[in-house]
């Protein structure tokens, strides 16, 4: 009876082992797995990220047509209306309340002829209460610091120095009132002014520093270069090709 027993237990011992490494075994991949679907996520853009690049870049060239296929093509993909609001918002910074207002007047014939059809699109979430301590000038240093990667010291230089007031606004406003917005990140608002400054074309100094923001902020180069070919599809070969040239510069100086 004793054999029996220890027979049994030992029987016991044996299958509570096997199920142990088998789990074990199960858990290693599901984490190898995991990494490496991490790995691929961080050299390749989202399907939301590849949504903004169009939308952003249509309506700073002011081609309407397009800019209405590229936000149903945004919306399918999970963009909520009011982060493709906040897209179109934010450009205005970049190239003008003339092509950011014709670019909300397109977004909202689009939401009400997909209204008419029976689509009702996630509105998503507002933007927070903006926490006001301390002046608008030194939140909008404290956010420009932290897209860059360092402390900003010094006297002013370049057409800071030419024209003092053109930095009070980029701190207090660009910085402060739409960088503290937070219904886009950090990463997502720079991914949307580089679209803007690579479709519009002659301002590379400014294309060099948010191309280099955004890879401070989180994106990848494999990213950035995905991002020039969706460029090169809603902007053209030659814009492509010079917002390819002034990111290779950049990854080389990093």
């Amino acid at each position: 009876m004793i054999m029996v027993k220890e027979k049994a237990i030992g029987i016991i011992l044996k299958l509570t082992s096997g199920f142990f490494m088998i789990f074990t075994l199960i858990f290693c991949a599901l984490g190898q797995a995991n990494a490496q679907d991490k790995a691929v996520t961080n050299k390749t853009l989202s399907l939301k990220q590849q949504g903004m690049i169009p939308i952003a870049a249509y309506t700073a060239i002011g081609d309407l047509d397009q800019l209405k296929t590229a936000l149903n093509e945004g919306l399918d993909v999970g963009l909520t209306i009011n982060e493709t609001k906040e897209i179109i918002v934010h450009l205005y910074a970049y190239c003008g309340f003339p092509r950011s207002i014709r670019g909300l007047q397109t977004f909202m014939e689009v939401l009400d002829e997909r209204k008419a059809k029976g689509i009702m699109d996630n509105p998503g979430a507002e933007a927070s209460t903006i926490d006001d301590d301390g002046t608008k000038y030194d939140r909008g240093k404290a956010n420009l610091e932290e897209l860059i990667g360092r402390p900003i010291t010094g006297p002013q230089s370049g057409y800071a120095a030419f024209a003092p007031v053109i930095e009070i606004f980029l701190k207090e406003h660009l910085f402060a009132d739409i960088f503290d917005r937070d219904v886009l990140t950090f990463a997502e608002r720079e991914l949307v002014t580089v679209s803007v400054l690579s479709s519009i074309g002659g301002v590379e100094p400014m294309l060099r520093s948010h191309l280099s923001i955004c890879l401070n902020v989180g994106l990848t180069p494999e990213q950035l270069n995905e991002f020039v070919g969706i460029i090169k599809e809603t902007s053209g070969k030659k814009k492509a090709k010079a917002t390819q040239a002034v990111l290779n510069e950049v990854l080389k100086n990093r």
